[in-house]
């Protein structure tokens, strides 16, 4: 086996296994500081109770981000009030959703918001999903059939944006959103999604699926902080950017590096 040596390695330092996964709609949750500490550093306020599932509000308190993982069927729920020409709008996604995928539309919560008119599809066209129109749906699903997106209007006009992955074993989670949902939250969600970035997870945080692929990476407990570091750091920077002059564009974080084998 080959391996390389990062040559930003320090002395006193023990690499650690981690695992580069994809697809990213299989990789399980992930660590949800990826979303807390984002948004924390984008001037959103921490509601939870000591001990308590997470809580987090928005600065204006118009939108609330939790994650509750002790109750049935779990996961996260954000919901947005009433605002100016905006309906009160929903959205849950279940326990197993990777939080880089959350993050899709968390952090576009954080952002300001493009001029462009937003287009659900457009990702998943871009990564050559395919489209199936029905009467009163249209669904996309990914190359590789272990996820899907939807969006849905009954007979009596209820409609709602449906999302999920699964792999036959028994992995999977779904995702709902409201119709009300501003469709910029639902464009960077489906982006989040589709994309064909692995991420990384922990040894023995990788599901038990015959539907990845891994590649394992070993890494510096320096070099994760550094990533998680850069994000947060990233966040910092646009909000004060966006309080205080024109926007400035920012990597959230760096491709991982390592030793890298094969599995």
């Amino acid at each position: 086996m080959k391996t390389t040596q990062w040559l930003g390695w320090g002395p006193g330092e023990q690499a650690q296994q981690h695992y580069l996964v994809q697809p990213r709609a299989l990789a399980g949750g992930g660590d949800v500081r990826h979303i807390s500490e984002f948004l924390r550093a984008s001037g959103w306020r921490d509601k939870s109770k000591k001990g308590g599932p997470l809580s987090m509000e928005s600065p204006d308190r118009t939108v609330r981000v939790a994650y509750d993982p002790y109750v049935l069927p779990g996961g996260w729920t954000i919901h947005g009030t009433v605002t100016g020409h905006q309906d009160e709008w929903w959205a849950h996604l279940g326990r197993q959703t990777p939080v880089e995928i959350v993050a899709g539309l968390t952090d576009a919560l954080a952002r300001t918001r493009s001029a462009h008119a937003p287009d659900v599809w457009a990702p998943l066209r871009e990564q050559r999903w395919r489209s199936q129109p029905e009467a009163g749906q249209v669904t996309a699903t990914s190359p590789d059939d272990t996820a899907w997106m939807q969006f849905h209007q009954s007979p009596d006009g209820t409609a709602m944006w449906w999302a999920g992955a699964k792999d036959g074993q028994g992995n999977g989670w779904t995702a709902q959103f409201t119709a009300s949902t501003p469709l910029h939250l639902v464009q960077a969600f489906s982006a989040a999604l589709a994309s064909p970035e692995p991420v990384m997870r922990p040894l023995g945080r990788v599901p038990p699926s015959t539907r990845i692929r891994t590649m394992s990476v070993s890494v510096l407990p320096s070099q994760l902080s550094a990533w998680q570091q850069a994000r947060i750091t990233a966040a910092r920077a646009a909000t004060w950017a966006r309080n205080t002059g024109p926007r400035t564009n920012t990597r959230p974080y760096a491709r991982a590096g390592g030793t890298h084998t094969r599995r």
